[in-house]
């Protein structure tokens, strides 16, 4: 193995992997915001109120993006890695 290989496959799995975190990320920076703007227009400082609904909205997007998450680390494997494995 090369190593201009292996890092071309460390930096494709480097991406995959920004896409693969992309969906929940943006999700919990959007509703932190939210929440904390919330908190400051109303003065209210309560922990739950920015714990429970950043983790329930991040546990629904990972549940819509858990197919686009499997195929695309599955699709990475069996494309880049099988074959480096395998010889090929």
């Amino acid at each position: 193995m090369d190593e201009n290989l292996i890092f071309d496959l460390t930096r494709q799995a480097l991406w995959i992997a920004v896409q693969m975190s992309a969906p929940l990320l943006i999700v919990a920076l959007v509703t932190g915001v939210v929440i904390g703007l919330f908190q400051a227009l109303t003065s209210v400082q309560e922990m739950t109120l920015t714990f429970v609904p950043k983790v329930g909205l991040m546990l629904a997007v990972f549940w819509v993006t858990m197919s686009f998450m499997t195929s695309t680390l599955a699709g990475f494997f069996t494309d880049r890695v099988v074959p480096l494995v395998g010889g090929l």
